[in-house]
């Protein structure tokens, strides 16, 4: 019985590891806990969110200073998220089309 226990915390405790951090609900501890986000970084994102949540990936890149494109793929596969969405980059661009002779 006891091992039944042991084994339902430890699966929940690893669900919880993998579940999902909003950052316009984070509070600083659980923004640090993503790899790579540190006391600065999360201090700059707690202090552009009193001015309004972000709206979306592109608001959140364009706000906080040090953030881009990169950073939010890597911080995205680690569980942030902005109102539930993970960051998608942009599609490639279609290849110009050759010019008819």
């Amino acid at each position: 019985m006891l091992k039944k226990i042991l084994a339902l915390l430890v699966l929940l405790y690893a669900a919880a590891c993998f579940a999902a951090i909003d950052v316009n609900k984070a509070n600083a501890a659980e923004l640090d806990s993503i790899k790579g986000i540190g006391p600065s970084l999360s201090g700059k994102i707690l202090e552009e969110r009193k001015k309004g949540n972000f709206k979306d990936w592109k608001d959140f890149i364009a706000r906080v200073k040090g953030m881009g494109p990169s950073n939010a793929v890597k911080f995205s596969a680690q569980g942030l998220t902005i109102d539930a969405a993970a960051y998608v980059t942009e599609a490639a661009k279609p290849a110009a089309s050759a010019s008819k002779k």
